[in-house]
């Protein structure tokens, strides 16, 4: 039976050791809560809905806390992260959420972790945030997620351990995208802080242009093999790569279908097909990584991009929490975990070949 408790009401004693998922009620933040579960961690549901709280809380036979807490409001916050071990922000828009969840880990000294794909909302946290997280040897790990962190660690992973590369290609083969609330809304909030703008990491630096967007073919291994994307179809992973690796270009790729998937204003929500709650769509991730006339090449597959989130952000809690890492601060995944092991254990969730 559900232990459900209010941020006011909750035993603090009793949240030692457990993990927040901040955002629970969410499409994302619903996977992260079952895989939490799974591997038998005690767990604290927030967010803004305590009625949805409670209901997702009495789901499951695990014992989980509920404590209600808004960005708007500190001391929810800090009452809704007291006693924890970490915390997993799944909650967008992170451009909303990010510093204000951060900022409440931080001063409970506690870790947090992020599944942000927001360009915007990953800069800001590196940029606002790692002083203090440095000072308070308190690890950030922010875009700990399929876009931005699996590409990370398949670069290190690919790479051997290079500290620079030339340029590095992401291609995002999705069999379709069927995006959710959550992602339109990010979407939406992205592209007003851009002004409309596109983004792309050259010379070293993110750069924003009003280009048009262009289409080429790209090599994925089999079974996908030569497939129409839609190049400079930029994600967070032009954020996690430059912030450990000294490399002048980092491209992104995404399947044509996917994108025309996500584009359409009347595509549905993805819907469940197994007992896990995952839905049909398939991935595969390719990377390229170019170096002093060398090249290597990383690639994963896997099914439904959100599903696959949760075990990349739980592993990631589960690492800080027993100091398998290799700095503090704010860190990408690879720059924070030895890459080769960290995706060793998603075995059960993605295939990684690797090709040097």
């Amino acid at each position: 039976m559900s232990t459900v408790g209010t941020a006011d009401t909750a035993d603090t004693a009793g949240t030692t050791g457990a993990v927040v998922v901040y955002g629970a009620t969410g499409h994302t933040g619903r996977f992260i809560v079952a895989e939490l579960r799974r591997r038998g961690i005690a767990t604290v549901v927030s967010g803004r809905d305590e009625a949805r709280l409670a209901a997702l809380a009495a789901e499951g036979g695990a014992d989980v806390l509920v404590r209600p807490a808004t960005v708007d409001d500190p001391a929810s916050l800090d009452r809704a992260l007291a006693g924890a071990a970490a915390v997993i922000n799944a909650a967008g828009p992170f451009a909303v959420t990010g510093g204000p969840v951060v900022e409440a880990a931080l001063r409970a000294g506690i870790p947090y972790v992020d599944v942000a794909a927001e360009i915007e909302a990953n800069v800001t946290m590196f940029a606002d945030h790692a002083e203090a997280a440095r000072k308070a040897e308190v690890p950030v790990v922010p875009a700990m997620a399929f876009y931005g962190g699996l590409g990370d660690l398949l670069v290190s992973a690919a790479t051997g351990g290079w500290e620079a590369a030339d340029e590095v290609h992401v291609a995002y083969g999705l069999s379709s995208w069927r995006p959710t609330a959550g992602t339109r809304e990010a979407g939406t909030v992205s592209h007003e802080r851009r002004a409309g703008r596109r983004v792309r990491f050259t010379d070293g630096a993110l750069r924003y242009h009003d280009d048009q967007l262009a289409q080429q073919e790209w090599d994925f291994p089999a079974p996908l093999g030569r497939r129409t994307v839609i190049a400079e179809f930029t994600m967070a992973d032009v954020v996690t790569v430059p912030s450990h690796v000294d490399v002048p270009e980092v491209r992104t790729y995404m399947a044509a279908e996917a994108a025309r998937d996500l584009a359409g204003a009347d595509t549905p929500a993805p819907e469940p097909v197994d007992d896990l709650g995952r839905s049909d769509q398939t991935f595969v991730v390719d990377v390229l990584v170019r170096a002093g006339g060398l090249e290597r090449r990383a690639t994963a597959r896997g099914q439904d991009i959100y599903a696959v989130t949760a075990p990349l952000a739980v592993e990631a809690v589960e690492r800080l929490l027993s100091g398998r890492t290799r700095t503090t601060g704010v860190a990408s995944a690879a720059a924070m975990f030895d890459a080769p092991d960290f995706l060793r254990a998603l075995a059960p969730y993605l295939s990684v070949e690797l090709s040097h």
